[in-house]
């Protein structure tokens, strides 16, 4: 109910299905998202499947240092067990300063940074490429689309054109999402870059959207707590607006007809 309604009131506004994204002027495609909407999830497997695509490819630059190692076990999130949280942290090393050298990671360390000084950290990333904001920056159309920055990052690694140019030494590559159209990232997924424990599909399209989902995830790991409180909330305020009503109604109605009978 409450999506015809967002459906309705973006049709009364005319406004594009296609909407762009924060910041910029490229073209970003709407992918329908497990998470999108009041009422939507995370899907385990695809974050899951988003976290080995990241820790092949991805984490070679970028880095997730806001971001605790312990949570890949949350409820509403990867869910991976203890004993394979533990593994995974063994995979990393972290400096550690009253050692004054590195050891091993623990689940209670964050991911290490971008190991790279110019590939930003993608900890946040889907929340600083949100879009699909809606006019006034209301976020009517998050109503439909969801928040908008995982399906920048799907469009982003799906967007390379294959051309290529050279300016002040550097390797620019075109992309049809990246505002200015040519970024200095080379493509870093081709599809079938890697294979799924669950025999998923490993296409491009697939794999963008899976590490776009678990990016996501990473920059708001307590979506589903936060949807959850909000729904509890809204039914609350409508229980106690209808026990407001007929108080008030209850309260008047001896006054209102002393004055019908005068």
């Amino acid at each position: 109910m409450l999506k015809k309604l967002a459906v309705s009131i973006v049709a009364t506004l005319s406004l594009s299905a296609g909407a762009m994204a924060a910041g910029g002027s490229g073209h970003v495609d709407n992918v329908d998202f497990s998470f999108d909407g009041p009422f939507g999830t995370y899907d385990e497997n695809q974050l899951q499947r988003g976290l080995q695509i990241y820790t092949e490819i991805c984490s070679g630059c970028h880095g997730l240092k806001f971001l605790p190692i312990r949570t890949l076990g949350d409820d509403g999130g990867p869910h991976l067990p203890e004993d394979q949280v533990r593994a995974y942290a063994d995979y990393y090393e972290v400096f550690d300063a009253d050692l004054d050298d590195y050891r091993a990671a623990t689940p209670n360390d964050n991911f290490p940074g971008s190991s790279l000084e110019n590939a930003p950290d993608l900890t946040m990333m889907a929340k600083a490429r949100a879009g699909f904001h809606g006019p006034y920056g209301l976020g009517i159309n998050q109503f439909i689309h969801g928040i908008g920055g995982a399906d920048y990052i799907a469009s982003l690694l799906q967007g390379y054109t294959g051309e290529e140019k050279e300016e002040a030494g550097t390797v620019l590559y075109e992309n049809t999402t990246y505002p200015g159209g040519w970024i200095a990232m080379a493509p870093p997924l081709y599809g079938e870059d890697l294979d799924y424990a669950d025999g998923h599909s490993n296409d491009l399209q697939h794999l963008s959207e899976d590490v776009a989902a678990f990016l996501m995830w990473t920059a708001e790991p307590k979506m589903m707590a936060r949807k959850q409180a909000g729904f509890v909330g809204v039914l609350f305020l409508t229980i106690l607006s209808v026990l407001l009503y007929l108080t008030n109604k209850r309260l008047w109605a001896p006054i209102k007809a002393r004055y019908k009978k005068t």
